[in-house]
């Protein structure tokens, strides 16, 4: 039993700490320690940053005030979705959480730990399961630890089982981030108080699915989502996950896992995992394309038809962008005119530090987009007037990570007439309306706005926006995962076959 029990009552202190990226390992360009540690806490800064917030480390933060548990913060690092970890910049922020956690380990009852789910490093397929046996090698087997992860997440068996508690989002848009750390603190302090005795099982359906088809309110998924959500309420259940895992990482266990943790009870974990899981099979053509998608062109010309019928915004998702600055929906409305359009968010740190440096008012020729690799597209050179300037960091308003602290770096508007370009020093999404409040349009004076989310989105969007089409582009998330050059996936995970994976005789190591 935990040293945190004492006459059935928990004391009053617990670590929180994670490493969270969602990876995209075909990008050429690794991501940074410099990337994590512009959106770094540690200690009680953590408490200052993430209080109130919907995220994983509010929801934490939440149960642990609620309870009147202190917390000792370790370190939160977090990027946007980008290319692989470098080996430096994993080896530092692993170092650095097993160090503090360590440091700890004699004044905390338990750890609450974010991991994303679908993390690559350079040199190591699963640095999530790196971090998850480095910490167990440093706590030891007895010390509760609660993990809280992402729908996208690839979860393998030997990832899971390094925690006592495993909790995804339930939602995506992920709406339920602070929920979900909700429910892994709830039930780590269930488990130090003795209440429960938590056992983890699971299920694969070997399926992977496009991001862009895992809305969880879009059938036949969102029937899925309803039956895991309902599975929580069978006796001796405490909490069920869907992961629909992330394709656009090339690992071993890429693809959709079904995790029941039940109370004491592994049979009946196994029966829910299973069960639940079997819901996929059948229906996986219909998941793997739950909604229509079309090419630039063909997106422009049913964008023509509705506005003429008066149905605006448009919104135009060009999903397949994995770096915040493809170009291939760009270039198309530009060659075409047919309507105003709003870009919020392409990332481009050399136009907008051109934009800066031209000033407010000033008309500004200069090439946009298209530097995160070749399959972003050529850069588009763009003329308009600077009608924005500045460095940008505000409080999400929006339903997805409400709260939270936004950090874009120097930014710009370039607007010429036709077309409104926010352009980015930090590779940031836009998922909701705070780039037109932050940078001084009117969202209603658009007839299109071009973004560049998958799911998350559709929370802010579907209900003010009078259409929805979906854009595949050739990036690095495309709709179609065939084309994808994938190395290290198992035979067996649905679309791929053997005739998809890719094999020059190298090493298949990222």
């Amino acid at each position: 039993m935990s040293r945190a029990i004492k006459n059935g009552l928990v004391k009053n202190r617990l670590a929180i700490g994670g490493i969270v990226h969602e990876t995209v390992s075909f990008l050429p360009e690794d991501t940074t320690l410099a990337d994590f540690e512009r959106r770094a806490a540690r200690g009680d800064a953590i408490a200052e940053t993430f209080t109130g917030s919907n995220t994983v480390f509010g929801g934490f933060l939440d149960i642990c005030q609620q309870n009147n548990i202190a917390v000792e913060g370790l370190i939160c690092a977090e990027c946007a979705p980008s290319g692989p970890v470098s080996k430096a910049a994993f080896k530092a922020l692993t170092d650095e959480l097993v160090s503090r956690a360590t440091l700890w380990r004699d004044e905390t009852d338990g750890l609450l730990l974010h991991l994303h789910g679908a993390m690559v490093a350079r040199g190591d397929l699963d640095p999530e399961h790196t971090i998850l046996a480095r910490l167990r090698k440093a706590l030891g087997d007895n010390y509760p630890i609660a993990l809280a992860m992402d729908l996208h997440g690839n979860i393998g068996a030997e990832k899971a089982a390094l925690a006592d508690i495993v909790c995804g989002f339930r939602h995506s848009p992920h709406t339920d981030m602070a929920e979900t750390g909700e429910r892994a603190a709830r039930l780590l302090l269930g488990q130090l108080a003795g209440e429960i005795k938590p056992v983890i099982a699971m299920a694969r359906p070997g399926l992977v699915l496009p991001s862009i088809f895992t809305a969880t309110e879009v059938s036949p998924l969102k029937e899925i989502m309803a039956d895991v959500r309902a599975a929580v309420s069978e006796p001796g259940i405490l909490d069920v996950t869907l992961f629909t895992g992330f394709a656009y990482a090339d690992v071993p266990e890429i693809g959709a896992t079904v995790l029941a943790v039940a109370d004491g009870d592994e049979a009946l974990a196994i029966r829910t995992a299973e069960r639940i899981c079997a819901r996929l099979v059948d229906p996986r053509e219909e998941l793997y394309g739950a909604a229509p998608i079309y090419d630039p062109g063909e997106a422009l010309e049913k964008t023509a038809q509705l506005l003429d019928q008066g149905t605006r915004p448009v919104v135009l998702l060009e999903h397949a962008d994995r770096g915040n600055d493809s170009t291939h929906l760009l270039h198309a409305l530009l060659a075409r005119d047919v309507g105003r359009v709003a870009v919020p968010y392409l990332h481009d740190p050399i136009a907008a530090k051109a934009a800066a440096s031209a000033g407010l008012g000033a008309q500004l020729m200069t090439t946009l987009g298209g530097k995160s690799s070749e399959m972003a597209g050529a850069p588009v050179l763009f003329s308009g007037f600077v009608t924005f300037t500045g460095p940008l960091r505000y409080r999400i308003t929006g339903p997805v990570r409400t709260g939270e602290e936004l950090d874009l770096g120097l930014c710009a508007v370039i607007d010429n007439g036709r077309i409104a370009v926010i352009v980015t020093s930090h590779s940031v999404t836009a998922l909701d309306t705070d780039p037109f409040t932050q940078c001084g349009l009117d969202f209603a004076e658009f007839d299109i706005i071009a973004l560049r989310s998958k799911t998350h989105f559709r929370a802010a969007y579907e209900p003010i926006a009078g259409a929805i089409l979906i854009v595949d582009t050739p990036d690095w998330g495309p709709a179609d995962l065939l084309g994808l050059p994938y190395r290290n996936v198992p035979l067996g995970v649905y679309p791929i076959t053997m005739d998809n994976l890719f094999d020059d005789g190298t090493d298949a190591g990222v």
